[in-house]
């Protein structure tokens, strides 16, 4: 049985132990779905991801997705994380790569800076989804109707993975208060296959938002942070002449801060932040 490679990443951090972490399995030609989601399962982390050669000959590696259910299109930290996992491994400081996605190709930047990686990538083209009930999206995160963005509604948005935007109040206390029911978060999501409620409370003078993430299933539970929300919830702040930018603080509320960082450019959005390794060594998987 030989021996693949492994690096494991906190993403959207400079801190080991905070932020988002994410398992990397390099050298993954070969593996079977049924391997790859039995190995995703064993990590218990929110995605694990397998580095494949690319099948589009513009791509320079293809990045597999897993959650501890199913295989993902694309997502933010897996896409991110891998990327710094790539550079390490391949001893590149300063690189762009294209990778390849069930959602297309992603540009993503690289540069290492010692134990550091900071990393940015070019989410798809934004696609807005409908409009929906405030009172229904924010009762099913224990808020109510009066708690909902004055101006900003509750909306799907996808660029490349889709999600149910619910905008709040700027309330310091409002994001703490949340307390999700994930079988009402389910069905709030199924209707546009969302993979999780993002909670979100945007300052426009500053540029900045607090978030929360939800999935559908309280095994998934909350997710630390969330690039591929991120990336959908600047266009969306664009589209309504909200912001261009925005930086977001995620994962407070669960003592694992993280930070985003997005801006718009041209009909794609730049979704960027800081990885740092923790553990490197190998793992032991056949086809």
């Amino acid at each position: 049985m030989p021996a693949r490679r492994f690096t494991l990443v906190d993403v959207f951090t400079s801190t080991r132990m905070q932020g988002n972490p994410l398992a990397v399995v390099h050298d993954a030609e070969g593996l079977s779905d049924g391997v790859m989601g039995a190995f995703a399962r064993e990590t218990r982390l929110s995605e694990t991801t397998f580095v494949q050669p690319a099948t589009n000959a513009a791509a320079d590696y293809r990045n597999r997705i897993w959650t501890v259910t199913r295989e993902i299109p694309f997502a933010g930290h897996p896409s991110l994380g891998t990327a710094a996992a790539v550079a390490r491994v391949r001893g590149e400081v300063s690189v762009t790569y294209t990778q390849e996605t069930g959602a297309g190709l992603q540009p993503v930047d690289v540069e290492v800076a010692g134990s550091v990686v900071h990393v940015s990538m070019l989410q798809e083209t934004y696609l807005p989804g409908p409009e929906l009930d405030p009172g229904e999206v924010l009762a099913a995160v224990g808020l109510e109707l009066a708690d909902a963005h004055p101006e900003l509604p509750c909306q799907a948005a996808s660029t490349g993975l889709w999600h149910v935007l619910a905008p709040v109040r700027d309330d310091p206390g409002l994001l703490r208060r949340a307390r999700p029911d994930y079988d009402r978060i389910a069905r709030v999501l199924a209707p546009h296959d969302g993979i999780c409620l993002y909670l979100v409370a945007p300052d426009a003078e500053s540029g900045s938002a607090r978030a929360r993430s939800f999935f559908g299933n309280a095994s998934a539970g909350e997710d630390p942070a969330t690039g591929s929300a991120a990336g959908p919830l600047c266009a969306y702040l664009d589209a309504r002449g909200a912001a261009v930018r925005v930086d977001i603080t995620q994962g407070v509320e669960m003592g694992r801060p993280s930070r985003l960082t997005c801006r718009m450019e041209g009909e794609r959005v730049r979704v960027g932040g800081d990885v740092v390794a923790v553990v490197d060594g190998s793992v032991f998987l056949d086809g």
